[in-house]
């Protein structure tokens, strides 16, 4: 029988906070999960032992505590052992006692090694000893043999046991933000591991032990000194997310393509300059990140990313995009801020379900019609370019919710205003931030500050206002000097500064 008080906390609405009920007398209180989180407490506390028998969950998290006493590792029985965010400089090697110990977590100490004994510990599924300054792994932490999951991020680890290899039921391996500069050999022989976190570490190539892991899913990658992303990757064809971005990443080998299962795929901050065609056999792909590259051009292969759905290619060196853009039928979301385009191709029009779309700082003097085909956009940004107007096809983009014209506006949306194109004298639209001038850092105004009352008055009483919606097709055929005058009655639903 289970004598407790339960009080729910939002850390662990399954689990709660457990502490001895004073409620009831006669038999001996059976207690099997204590918190003690976040109570400001120097040592444990001397309740505890009184458990040891029957404890299974201690939860000591976020308190000030220098040592473990010894006492702690006579409660045989625990499972889970949690200390997270205390002031711990060592683990005992009395931890070896706890034969039954499954999940451990001492992240955030000052713990510099594991013991030796810890391979007493036989039954340790996962491990959490990120942000502690453990500088390597003992041979014995390799026969911990049915560890699941095992975090190491934010030491001082500079390589890992040889035999590392050992530890073959491991599926979530992270060691972000360590001194890595190579892989054991046997790390060959973990088949089952799905994740694996390599940032923010000192690799100057891919470790090729990386291509015998075949059921690997998830590779970060980012954070490195990687010159190139060689075709042994094509080799992991499980592979769904890949982050090799933060690296000196000059080429993609052709045969990336061979990771057929690539969903993500984030090549951000490197030094490309052209991507391969075989990018556009990765026929799964929905995110692509090529952002802060010196890309030129894109290969017409893009087009076959049919299930693309978000695009980056912001600040390269881009001076067109491939007409086979038009094929991303199920893209939401295109960047291309900060490159040198100074046209859009028409079958940008044919991107129907884009809801967000930043060209910030290109050279757009003009806008293709077919813009007006995008009527699930929400969200455009265009400041920083050199437009003098805007298609009138914009008013059918009646879901746009933010039109940004500068870095500075005020609004999200400012009222357009149609007139006639003094050459083609087709209508357009326009208002007092047109046209628009290459920003300068020197002489940078918001459009409230640059607006002149009196002369906008002017003009727009010899001027229509337009509403984001038109007439009907043919009545404008019948009609093509009338048009409508609509007040607009759009409300500002959504503010977003790029």
């Amino acid at each position: 029988m289970q004598v407790c008080c339960l009080e729910m906390t939002s850390k662990r609405k399954l689990i709660g906070r457990l502490v001895p009920c004073r409620c009831f007398r006669g038999e001996e209180e059976i207690v099997s999960v204590l918190d003690y989180s976040h109570c400001g407490l120097q040592q444990v506390p001397k309740e505890v032992f009184n458990f040891e028998r029957t404890l299974e969950e201690l939860y000591l998290d976020a308190n000030q505590i220098e040592e473990l006493p010894k006492q702690l590792f006579n409660c045989q029985a625990l499972r889970k052992l949690s200390i997270p965010d205390n002031d711990l400089s060592s683990l005992p090697t009395s931890i070896a006692s706890l034969v039954n110990l499954r999940e451990l977590d001492i992240s955030k100490n000052g713990i510099q090694d594991f013991p030796e004994n810890i391979k007493c510990c036989k039954c340790l599924t996962i491990i959490e000893a990120s942000v502690n300054p453990v500088s390597k792994l003992p041979d014995g932490f390799t026969q911990l043999l049915n560890l699941t999951q095992l975090y190491l991020n934010d030491a001082f680890l500079e390589f890992l046991p040889a035999n590392f290899g050992r530890l073959v039921k491991l599926r979530i391996l992270e060691l972000r933000e360590n001194h890595l500069k190579t892989l054991p050999k046997s790390m060959h022989k973990l088949t089952q591991l799905e994740r694996l976190d390599l940032g923010n570490n000192e690799f100057s190539e891919l470790p090729e032990v990386l291509e015998q892991i075949q059921n690997l899913k998830e590779l970060w990658m980012d954070n490195n000194s990687l010159q190139v992303l060689p075709g042994s990757i094509g080799k992991l064809k499980q592979l769904v997310y890949l982050d090799v971005s933060k690296n000196r990443i000059e080429t993609v080998d052709l045969d990336i393509s061979g990771c057929e299962g690539l969903e993500d795929l984030l090549l951000s901050s490197n030094m490309l300059q052209q991507l391969p065609d075989s990018i556009g056999l990765l026929k799964r792909l929905t995110t692509l990140k090529v952002d802060d590259n010196q890309l030129t051009i894109l290969p017409n292969a893009i087009g076959n990313l049919s299930l693309l759905e978000e695009f980056d290619c912001s600040c390269n060196e881009l001076e067109s995009l491939p007409s086979t853009i038009g094929y991303l039928h199920n893209l939401r979301t295109l960047a291309v801020d900060e490159n040198f385009l100074p046209e859009l191709p028409r079958e940008i029009g044919s991107c129907k379900n884009v809801t967000v779309m930043s060209l910030r700082s290109n050279k757009l003097e003009f806008l293709p019609d077919e813009i007006g085909q995008m009527q699930k956009l929400r969200v455009l940004n265009l400041s920083d370019n050199r437009l003098k107007n805007l298609p009138f096809t914009f008013t059918k983009l009646k879901e746009l919710a933010a039109l940004w014209l500068s870095d500075n506006q005020s609004k999200a949306l400012i009222p357009l205003q149609t007139e006639a194109h003094p050459e083609t004298k087709q209508r357009v639209l326009t208002n007092y931030m047109f046209p628009q001038q290459p920003r300068s850092d020197e002489d940078f105004q918001s459009d409230s500050d640059s607006f002149n009352p009196t002369l906008w008055e002017e003009q727009r009483q010899q001027r229509m206002t337009v509403a984001f919606e038109f007439e009907d097709k043919k009545e404008e055929e019948e009609n093509p000097g009338k048009v409508k005058i609509l007040l607009l009655k759009l409300t500002v639903l959504l503010s977003i500064a790029f």
